[in-house]
């Protein structure tokens, strides 16, 4: 006998919420039918999967391996259901679109309306988070694309391209640097260079791509530090520092309202600094064909 769907979606609910109570309100179930049902996987796996303690369910061994084979069964399912669903109407229906803080303001706003107008039957559910919480969504199967940025470690996942964004130089206002045509990279690190916080992806694409190391002061973490694209600006035109913005954040009007000043970088070549922004999903997934054409109409957008 072989576990069925509903008993892996029980255990992954379980692992997800922590106890029965909240796992059985999750999947509209009653606590007993849901204890039965995790009850019974157990004796088709003849282990364990979770220890009843009274703090809350802690899931053994074989449990984290049964939710993660869980996961990836629970979302080729869902994918075939989506694409049953969608047969000749592609980008229709439910799409689940997950997005990084450092695009979703400065591209979805005028992609949105193209999209709705291409395909009036998409339901769109975006997600903004930050790179590496995204593509756990994806391999999870809680997301069916994701709109990322690369250089990044993308094993597992298939993308198309959507766009070059390039990175541009950013000062206050009246700072010497303004002069020039095109900026070198080094010149910045005369500077205090005031990045996005570790996590988010454009920090690393500025460092990689301009050939620089993370900024250090007196040794350690140089000070300052932004949480955000708008809270950096703020930051340079406050005068606190220089930093890195990228090409569509700047042509939305993001520096619009602040005293700073933005000119290109120089970069290797004829090729300035720049970070590719693509749309990522699962390899072998069934919505890879929707995949390739949502980043097609992005890119027309």
């Amino acid at each position: 006998m072989l576990p069925t769907l509903r008993q892996l979606q029980y255990l992954k609910l379980l692992a997800e919420h922590g106890s029965f109570s909240r796992a059985a309100d999750a999947a509209h179930v009653t606590q007993p039918t849901l204890s039965a049902g995790v009850a019974e996987l157990e004796k088709i796996l003849g282990a364990p999967v979770v220890d009843r303690a009274r703090s809350g369910v802690i899931l053994t061994t074989v449990g984290e391996e049964a939710v993660r084979r869980a996961q990836a069964i629970l979302a080729q399912a869902e994918d075939l259901v989506q694409t049953a669903r969608s047969a000749g109407q592609p980008l229709s229906g439910r799409f689940r679109l997950g997005v990084i803080p450092t695009v979703a303001p400065f591209l979805l706003p005028g992609a949105l309306p193209a999209l709705r107008a291409r395909f009036p039957k998409l339901r769109l559910f975006l997600r903004e988070d930050l790179t590496h919480r995204l593509i756990a969504g994806l391999k999870a199967g809680a997301l069916d694309a994701a709109l990322i940025a690369l250089p990044y470690d993308v094993s597992g996942l298939e993308t198309a391209h959507v766009d070059d964004d390039e990175l541009l130089a950013a000062f206050p206002a009246n700072h010497p640097l303004t002069a020039e045509r095109r900026v070198s990279p080094t010149r910045m690190e005369e500077d205090d260079l005031i990045l996005l916080e570790d996590g988010h992806c454009l920090r690393e694409h500025a460092l990689a791509a301009c050939g620089l190391e993370p900024p250090k002061a007196h040794g350690e973490e140089a000070a300052f530090a932004a949480t955000s694209l708008p809270t950096l600006v703020q930051m340079v035109g406050s005068g606190l520092g220089v930093s890195f913005l990228p090409a569509m954040a700047v042509e939305a009007g993001l520096t619009d309202n602040a005293p700073v000043a933005v000119r290109p970088l120089a970069g290797a070549g004829d090729r300035p600094p720049s970070r590719e922004i693509v749309v990522a999903w699962r390899a072998g997934s069934s919505r890879a064909p929707e995949g390739r054409l949502l980043a097609e109409a992005l890119q027309a957008a």
